[in-house]
């Protein structure tokens, strides 16, 4: 029934995020699910309206998945021409990718605001994280 939420695969989608996140949410209280008649995690539409306004969402339509993205604080940018170097300090794991001057101005990045380290292949890239 929809006044039941939708199941947790669907929220996940229209967030953006893995199931296994929205696990985790609901576990640190981020996230308020109900269980339906069969046991199986329904997320209210309320808690998605909400959500979607603070998700991250990836504006070319990539997909990442929850191992590799690295969510941290930016510890230090040094800008040397047209490239940089940028720490990210993401729980145990600290990230060091070389972007262009430009990524670092367009999002920002100072040391102590929040960033995610997204990794692909041999590639880092850095998205500005939620206030």
């Amino acid at each position: 029934m929809e006044s039941d939420g939708i199941l947790l695969g669907d929220a996940s989608r229209a967030l953006g995020v893995s199931v296994d996140t929205l696990r985790r949410w609901e576990r640190t209280g981020k996230l308020k699910t109900a269980r339906d008649s069969a046991n199986r995690r329904r997320v209210p539409a309320k808690e998605i309206e909400r959500l979607a306004e603070r998700a991250p969402r990836h504006r070319a339509g990539d997909t990442l998945s929850a191992r590799n993205r690295f969510p941290g604080v930016v510890r230090s940018v040094e800008v040397d021409g047209v490239m940089a170097l940028v720490e990210i300090e993401a729980g145990p794991h600290l990230v060091t990718a070389a972007v262009t001057r430009d990524a670092v101005e367009e999002l920002g990045l100072v040391p102590g605001m929040p960033a995610t380290a997204a990794v692909k292949a041999t590639s880092v890239m850095i998205e500005k994280g939620a206030s």
